[in-house]
């Protein structure tokens, strides 16, 4: 069972992991286009998190992650209890490219019919929203700033991640 980490799921899988690798999902970008009610926000002051949005010619760089031999079955209720916590997310997979290997990963993506759905925001726009929301897995910045310098840790460019990171920091000093 192989599990395609883009954001938090990077550097918190939360189950065991018996290999990683560098992976491309092509016909997504990595977004934060969803509005975080429980974790990264709250119904009165939502947070942004990051998901797979689906958009012709663009693709996502993160990471594979194949689930250690014993442990799909735990792994996929935990995956299911943390990322279907409010059905803005659809469990499915995703072909990516490793190398010279293929292979389908589970992942979860956006319902851009969802309610929390909220693609197109701009990046300033996003910076705001991020500097000032805290939810109950603690302040949206913190989820921003952990995975862009997970992102960066691993060679991984990502121009929008590493812009907000700063706006952020500035709107926060």
């Amino acid at each position: 069972m192989w599990v395609f980490g883009y954001g938090s799921l990077i550097w918190h899988p939360g189950f065991p992991v018996a290999e990683q690798r560098i992976a491309r999902a092509e016909g997504w970008h990595r977004s934060f286009c969803m509005r975080s009610i429980h974790h990264r926000g709250s119904e009165a002051e939502p947070g942004l998190v990051l998901a797979l949005d689906r958009a012709e010619d663009a693709y996502c760089m993160g990471v594979a992650f194949r689930v250690a031999e014993g442990a799909e079955a735990d792994t996929l209720a935990a995956l299911r209890e943390r990322e279907l916590i409010s059905s803005a997310y659809l469990e499915t997979h995703v072909p990516v490219h490793c190398g010279g290997d293929s292979f389908d990963c589970l992942t979860y993506v956006i319902d851009p019919d969802h309610i929390q759905y909220c693609g197109g925001l701009a990046l300033e726009e996003q910076a705001r929203i991020i500097a000032h929301a805290t939810g109950g897995r603690g302040p949206n910045r913190d989820y921003l700033w952990n995975t862009a310098q997970h992102l960066a840790d691993l060679g991984i460019a990502d121009p929008d991640l590493e812009w907000l990171s700063q706006r952020v920091r500035d709107l926060t000093a």
